[in-house]
């Protein structure tokens, strides 16, 4: 992901019209995250390059990928493990 320290003096500025959706979209993570919209955007703009470059499948699954922060670095090795430890597969009380 892009670093703002990367920006430089050969920054330009663009303005673009977005749908009322999208720009309140932009406006509420700019506010949760406490960073400008421009910041936003630009993040934006810098993932979707990205994602144009990974190979045909992997782009299909992409705007997933890193969305399980929380999880474990080796739940897909030991998947059976973390799953009963989770409770999944054990007979609920009615």
């Amino acid at each position: 992901m892009m670093l703002m320290s990367t920006l430089t003096s050969h920054s330009r500025t663009i303005t673009v019209r977005l749908p009322e959706a999208l720009a309140d979209e932009i406006e509420a993570e700019s506010r949760t995250r406490g960073v400008s919209k421009s910041d936003i955007v630009r993040e934006r703009l810098e993932r979707a390059r990205e994602v144009e470059n990974l190979p045909p499948g992997l782009a299909d699954i992409a705007d997933v990928i890193g969305a399980a922060d929380s999880l474990p670095s080796d739940v897909s090795a030991r998947k059976k493990e973390y799953l009963r430890l989770w409770g999944y597969g054990r007979k609920r009380h009615r």
